[in-house]
């Protein structure tokens, strides 16, 4: 029996696809528990409306992150740090420092999408990785000064 996946199944599909299962396991197990619907020409074409609806909203959150990556791509934050003898820099800049500094220069990027591939604690320019969504990713400078 075909069905459509209404949620994530461990072992057998993921939320939306078509699956074929035996009659019994769709029956008692999967359409009982909501977990899917049988698949008929109007539930297939519901479901080619939803696919539609999603990804045009996945296309509408790409373009405005796209925007904000033109607008901060190869940019550069300055962050005045504390240095001691030889001019070693006390601590390190963390994403949330970063973060909150794109916050101040008006752009809300949560600290989570901040990749620092090396610790930020000597004093020069130093490339980080932002990662917004999986299409739209671009480096920013940090720069470090007395």
């Amino acid at each position: 029996m075909k069905v459509i996946l209404l949620s994530d199944v461990k072992g057998k599909g993921k939320k939306d696809s078509v699956i074929n299962v035996s009659d019994g396991y769709a029956n008692n197990y999967l359409i009982k528990n909501n977990l899917a619907v049988p698949y008929t020409k109007r539930s297939s074409e519901i479901l080619s409306e939803e696919l539609d609806v999603k990804q045009k909203n996945e296309d509408a959150l790409v373009a405005s992150l796209n925007e904000v990556k033109n607008k901060l791509n190869d940019k550069t934050i300055t962050f005045k740090v504390k240095t001691g003898a030889q001019d070693k820099v006390f601590g390190t800049i963390s994403s949330r420092q970063i973060a909150d500094k794109l916050k101040e220069k008006g752009f809300n990027i949560d600290k989570k999408c901040i990749k620092i591939d090396t610790a930020i604690s000597s004093l020069g320019i130093t490339q980080v990785s932002i990662e917004l969504h999986k299409k739209v990713k671009f480096k920013i400078n940090v720069e470090l000064v007395k």
